[in-house]
């Protein structure tokens, strides 16, 4: 077994972290200086020792990855990233959360040189670091050859209490122990300190028995604030077991050094000057100088970053003499991790006539998984526990699983996630921010809702992850409300970055699959009929690929209809009714708000025009309709339980009723008189 070496520059950059982290605080007078100065110790010895990273190209594929999930400690991560020469200044540590900062209040994937992914919710990035690890897995079980070890890096994970409190945490702890993630360490600071005080008020449970039952591996080092050799030896023990995830109980003090040491009083509130002086006394330090960084503590980071230059340099050796032996696998492999799709990969994406069969758009979309799934293998996902309900197991998958379980391999694409939405929407991004993927998860629509802060999340942080979200309308039937999403569409759809697709048919679900797997920043939710739906006049995935299209054109109309989705259909029924009473009706499908907002004003113009009312039509809340629509048809409260037909029917959404509904639209206008203009048509 390894042993801990000391190094001079020990005491001086542990103490230069906890000061620095202070300073940081105090200059915003603003931010969590607690957690970051009892962490120093242990993140000095894993940074120091352990951690195989090239701040000189923080995109390296084969890096160990950095996660903390207790991202409001985020000081710690910016000074360390500083001091090992990521591109973050010292003027950027004395900017800390102030407006345009590279060193925002939590820390952001894309925003900040080195930051891996966006956290701040609590224990999103937990469950990040468990899809890295599972990312990890599963690169090197299918292109790891004999004397090629080209993936073998580690996910390191920090933590809190409130991260274990959180659920998702939970959920993801437990697919990790399931899978034996032996890659995965997290360093769980136990601190007994969180917002309310201290832990006792909520949180008492044996965290150590827990894991254990997870099935991880669980150590713990009793003293945190000073015992160097135990840190490094519970890391270097985590390190050796393969087939577990390993959890480290780090007790410590937070605000370590500090008059309130140990108190709520150091968890979220800038330091006074005293004490920050008596702190730099304490640790000999000038106390007189903030943002004091000695030159042992400078140039002991700076073998660090020199080491892992040194390490992506020999493994670009070894990738090269890889892509003599193994061209295909090198070509493959370095194709995913530029995240370039394959030639002509698009061509596999099926094309519908009007006068192919009604299918259900969930099988639409198996129909397109198997098409797919030859030609990419980046592509990597999985349900949770519905399987059989979202048709998102292709008949040639292998799943996701450890060898030694024979229910799979780490070289398998189908993940099963069980019933764990919340952990599968965060595990999945953490498997786009890896690099290399593509991942989709799939549920019910409105189970997505239970993965609301991962959703969000991956919005933000630019993740590109598809959901497969089947029975997205009262057209679920017979389970009734529970499970029917009335205001899940509306929630979605207003959330920046995020592609909200409901397809109406063939074409367009091929659509929506195109724009999810090309367009590299934004998730996609793609949401999906568990009813039969016609393949429809004028349908192509040009069309659809404008988020918004004429689907049924009228010159000089007097009514126009706007739907999404399974309705789309029912509105092409109802304008052949009006038509046949002698009212001319134009039919509008949107499959895609968030890309149709994206057009031209003058093509937006041309779809929603002038000169008519424009009604919309949609089996969910109709909120958010108004920016498309003069009047709007829809649910105003619950669905309800009973065969889909008898739904719909109960609710109006019917040719006939909705033919009905447009007359009275028409008659409105006409007596009410003047122009109508599009609803398009504003200000700014």
């Amino acid at each position: 077994m390894s042993s801990f070496t000391p190094a001079p520059s020990d005491e001086i950059a542990i103490a230069t972290i906890r000061a620095l982290a202070a300073d940081i605080v105090t200059r915003a007078n603003s931010g969590h200086p607690g957690a970051p100065m009892g962490m120093a110790p242990v993140a000095h010895i894993l940074f120091t020792r352990f951690i195989n990273a090239n701040p000189n190209h923080s995109k390296w594929i084969n890096r160990d990855r950095f996660v903390l999930s207790n991202g409001h400690a985020c000081a710690l991560q910016y000074l360390l990233l500083h001091l090992l020469g990521y591109q973050l200044s010292m003027d950027d540590l004395k900017s800390f959360r102030q407006l345009g900062s590279k060193t925002p209040g939590h820390p952001e994937a894309g925003h900040t040189d080195g930051i891996e992914v966006t956290t701040g919710p609590l224990g999103q990035g937990f469950a990040n670091g468990v899809g890295l690890a599972i990312a990890q897995a599963h690169l090197a079980a299918v292109y790891n050859k004999e004397e090629f070890e080209l993936i073998n890096n580690y996910t390191y994970v920090f933590c809190g209490d409130g991260c274990l409190m959180e659920g998702v945490s939970s959920e993801a702890a437990s697919i990790a122990g399931h899978l034996q993630l032996g890659n995965l360490i997290v360093i769980y600071d136990d601190n007994h300190i969180s917002i309310d005080g201290d832990t006792a008020v909520a949180f008492t449970e044996n965290v150590e028995q827990r894991f254990n039952a997870y099935k991880w591996q669980v150590l713990h080092v009793d003293n945190g604030d000073s015992d160097l050799p135990a840190i490094y030896n519970a890391i270097h023990t985590a390190r050796q077991e393969k087939n577990k995830p390993t959890i480290i109980r780090l007790h410590t003090t937070i605000g370590f050094g500090s008059k309130l040491e140990g108190t709520h009083g150091v968890h979220g509130s800038p330091l006074k000057p005293d004490d920050i002086s008596a702190l730099k006394t304490k640790f000999g330090l000038p106390a007189d100088q903030s943002f004091h960084v000695p030159q042992e503590t400078y140039d002991a980071y700076a073998a660090v970053g020199a080491r892992g230059s040194t390490l992506e340099a020999e493994w670009n050796k070894l990738l090269d003499a890889y892509g003599q032996k193994y061209p295909n696998e090198h070509a493959e492999f370095t194709r995913r991790i530029r995240g370039e799709l394959p030639p002509g990969w698009e061509k596999t994406l099926p094309v519908y006539k009007p006068s192919d069969p009604a299918v259900a758009s969930r099988k639409l979309s198996e129909i397109v998984l198997s098409s797919i799934s030859g030609v990419l293998p980046e592509l990597i996902g999985g349900s949770a526990d519905l399987t059989g309900s979202n048709l998102t197991r292709v008949k040639s998958a292998v799943d996701f699983q450890h060898p030694s379980t024979g229910l799979g391999t780490y070289a398998g694409t189908y993940i099963r996630y069980g019933v764990r939405e919340h952990g599968m929407g965060a595990v999945a991004n953490g498997i786009s921010a890896y690099g290399g993927f593509i991942p989709f998860v799939a549920t019910f629509l409105n189970f997505v809702s239970y993965a609301a802060g991962a959703v969000r999340l991956s919005a933000l942080s630019g993740h590109q992850v598809i959901w497969v979200a089947t029975h997205d309308s009262i057209g679920l039937g017979e389970d009734g409300p529970t499970h029917q999403p009335i205001e899940t569409a509306i929630h979605l759809r207003s959330i920046p970055n995020l592609a909200f697709w409901r397809p109406a048919d063939g074409n367009e679900t091929s659509a929506a699959y195109y724009y999810a797997l090309t367009t590299k920043t934004t998730p996609s939710v793609l949401s999906l009929s568990r009813q039969n739906l016609p393949n429809l006049e004028n349908s192509t995935m040009e069309h659809a690929l404008k988020g918004g299209y004429v689907l049924h054109d009228e010159e000089n109309e007097e009514l126009t209809i706007v739907s999404a989705g399974s309705e789309v259909p029912i509105a092409v029924e109802a304008a052949g009714k009006l038509k046949a009473a002698g009212i001319k009706t134009r039919v509008v499908s949107i499959p895609c708000s968030h890309v149709f907002d994206r057009q031209s004003a003058e093509y937006k113009l041309s779809v929603l025009r002038s000169g008519a009312p424009i009604l919309s039509l949609e089996a969910l809340s109709t909120a958010g309709w108004q920016k498309y629509s003069h009047e709007q048809y829809g649910l105003d409260g619950w669905g309800a339980s009973g065969p889909y037909l008898k739904v719909y029917s109960k609710f109006g959404i019917t040719g006939d009723n909705i033919a009905q509904v447009g007359r009275k639209v028409v008659d409105f206008y006409k007596n009410r008189g003047g122009d109508v203009i599009s609803p398009l048509v504003k200000a700014f």
